[in-house]
This record gives structure tokens, sequence and C-alpha cells, in this order.
């Protein structure tokens, strides 16, 4: 599962993406990054500072099987949690991106590349 990270104002959030099964979607899912253990970066073979967090705080689901179907946002604020205008613009501009790939991939007939 390929993550990505980012910092802004002293805090530490990630992307994650992965194949939601049950949803026949792509997820791609925003929470906050947490620093990453000695073992974690030996495992992963590289220099990686921070993790996905727990629960997600945004997620989109990226139907891939149908390009009539549109993604969705899903909104998780179980304490009220507040993300910077600035990390919602970078996960749209993921989600987006994914829309994208998924969308050319379907018009080529390629499911490798959807799944």
């Amino acid at each position: 599962m390929p993550w990505e990270v980012r910092e802004h104002a002293g805090h530490h959030y990630a992307v994650l993406f992965h194949y939601a099964l049950p949803d026949d979607a792509w997820s791609v899912e925003l929470s906050e990054a947490v620093p990453a253990s000695a073992e974690e970066v030996e495992n992963l073979n590289a220099a990686v500072a921070y993790l996905p967090g727990g629960a997600p705080l945004l997620r989109a689901l990226v139907p891939d099987e149908d390009p009539n179907l549109e993604p969705t946002v899903h909104v998780y604020s179980p304490d009220g949690h507040v993300v910077p205008y600035e990390i919602v613009r970078w996960f749209m501009e993921q989600v987006a991106d994914e829309v994208e790939r998924c969308r050319i991939a379907f018009e080529q007939g390629e499911p490798e590349a959807v799944e």
C-alpha cells in the first residue's frame, strides 16, 4: 500500500492508497501521520520518518470498473478534528489524480492497471 506524507504547521498527514474490495473501488485515505519506529524503518528498507496513522479523517472511493460511477468523499470527524485547507487541497489533488488514472486505464482496457 503506497502512501505519501506532507507536513503542515508542525503536523504530519498521510494519504494512503489501497484497493477496497468490498466497494470495488480504490480507497484514498487521509489520516494523521505518526513517527515511524526504528524497526519499521528497517523493515521498509528506507528512510521513512512518518507512516499513515490511525483512522482516516477523509476517505475517497474511486470506482475503477465503471467510469459512470462517481467518486465519493467520506468525512470522519468523531472528535471534531480540524483539517487545514492546504491539506484538504493536497488530498483532493491526490483523489483527482487517482480518478484520472482509473479512467484512463478503463478506457485503454487495462484491467490490471486498475486493480
